[in-house]
């Protein structure tokens, strides 16, 4: 097997993130080859070629689809399928879906704690924990409440598009006009706002020379309220007056109700969402959402789960695996926007979050204040150097990292304060499952295991563990 090569095969099963497991003949009575294809289907019989090889593995690149996964039992709800990178399950029924995913991250755990000697007795290769399986998301489609949609175009000098991008492309973009993981009022807004610019003549961000104006749309809206943000991203290299725009957008036939609409300059370099001024068009920068009976203001750049509905049964989640926390002092590290210090202030004696994105902890401490909560406090910083800082000390601890998890030497820090029992909820889980390792180490042992499908269509799932101190 050489690189360039082109086989055909079948997708035996799919490994977190997307991995295709895939056995090619290799002749002559020589065991089969394992190649990893990634944006696949299990059961799919597909056409790839090789495009890396290593010793002991190989990868290949999906060119087709040559026959469809006895799993795909349904047609696709957008005309971008399976172009698009976005929902690439959406052919599969959605318990399907759920099921693949529930044994991605059991086969992850498991391995982990085997080899980290969590075992049951006698034996050698049977993980010794509660894994509970999965939970759905309450909404299959219309579950987002953010999109960024990129400006640029499909071919190379076609016209003008907006929305995703291709699978494996970091230039081409596809406008997704009929996306079915948010709610109709998104696309609505994208459909206005992409037949304004072309009609204007704008010309897009190119990336390599840093040339060109339309970069970005990012729109947000509140699942309760029906509240809807609106952000044009651009460069500073041209200006135009969006008054019109304004008005085309307002006069939208939508369930939800725009609130306020924004032009945001942005002369990064790199391709982020981000501000260098912001010009209020119309209305006010914020909407409130609800999250469990606490409430939220969300601005344009503040983090907060994508799926609100979603967040619920995460949140319920974790703190059916957190439990009693009265006359505690929990620490929420990573804590975000706060909210999961929030849902445990009521019933715990203090509650002290770190995170790193400085807006990040003013929302929180704004949040705070917003639902008459006064025993939160909010630390700005890397949780590696606030824990050298912090006085107090934990009686719980609540971890919800960013994808790529925690660091080894915060690790270390957090397993110092050997608290009988911590939660990490994880939006990655082959970073849980690599910090897994470093905690039972560090005397600590999984308990309970359990997920929740927070993007449904798409490769990732959220994941909560509970943690406690091995009884010597």
């Amino acid at each position: 097997m050489k690189k360039g090569e082109i086989y055909e095969g079948i997708i035996e099963s799919i490994d977190f993130p997307n991995k295709g497991n895939v056995w090619v003949d290799a002749g002559d009575g020589a065991e089969p080859v394992h190649v990893i294809v990634k944006n696949g289907i299990p059961g799919q019989k597909i056409r790839f070629q090789i495009h890396k090889k290593r010793k002991n593995r190989c990868e290949g690149r999906l060119l087709e689809v040559l026959e469809r996964s006895p799993q795909e039992k349904r047609d696709p709800v957008c005309h971008q399928f399976p172009a698009c990178g976005g929902c690439m399950y959406q052919t599969m029924d959605y318990e399907d879906q759920l099921a693949m995913k529930a044994r991605q991250v059991q086969d992850l755990i498991d391995e982990a704690l085997i080899r980290g000697g969590q075992v049951k007795a006698g034996t050698e290769r049977a993980a010794d924990y509660v894994f509970e399986g999965i939970q759905g998301s309450p909404l299959e489609f219309g579950y987002r409440n953010k999109m960024e949609f990129s400006f640029g175009d499909a071919v190379k000098d076609g016209p003008l598009t907006l929305g995703l991008h291709k699978k494996g492309s970091t230039y081409d973009v596809l406008t997704t006009a009929d996306c079915k993981i948010v709610h109709e009022d998104f696309t609505e807004v994208l459909s206005c706002v992409l037949d304004y610019c072309t009609e204007q003549g704008f010309s897009y961000y190119r990336k390599m020379s840093h040339e060109g104006y339309l970069r970005h749309l990012l729109v947000r809206r509140a699942q309760t309220t029906g509240d809807i943000l609106v952000h044009l991203v651009t460069s500073s290299q041209t200006e135009h007056d969006f008054k019109e725009l304004t008005e085309q957008l307002l006069r939208l036939p939508l369930d939800g109700k725009i609130v306020g609409i924004m032009h945001i300059i942005n002369d990064s370099l790199a391709d982020v969402v981000q501000s260098d001024e912001t010009r209020l068009l119309y209305g006010q920068d914020y909407f409130y959402e609800t999250i469990l009976g606490l409430k939220f203001k969300i601005t344009p750049f503040s983090f907060f789960q994508t799926n609100s509905l979603g967040a619920e049964v995460l949140y319920t989640a974790a703190r059916s695996y957190i439990g009693s926390t009265k006359d505690m002092t929990v620490f929420d590290l990573y804590s975000g926007t706060g909210t999961i210090a929030q849902i445990l202030a009521d019933v715990s004696k203090k509650v002290i979050g770190v995170e790193i994105v400085g807006e990040a902890v003013e929302a929180a401490r704004e949040n705070a204040v917003l639902n008459g909560l006064d025993n939160c406090e909010f630390i700005a910083g890397d949780v590696m150097k606030v824990l050298d800082e912090v006085k107090e000390k934990p009686d719980f601890i609540v971890l919800d990292p960013p994808r790529d998890g925690i660091h080894p030497k915060a690790l270390e820090k957090i397993i110092h304060y050997q608290v009988p029992k911590m939660v990490y909820i994880s939006c990655k889980p082959s970073s849980l499952a690599r910090d897994l390792e470093i905690l039972l180490a560090g005397g600590y042992r999984a308990e309970r295991v359990k997920c929740v499908d927070m993007f449904p269509g798409t490769v990732h799932v959220e994941t909560v563990c509970l943690l406690s101190k091995k009884v010597r």
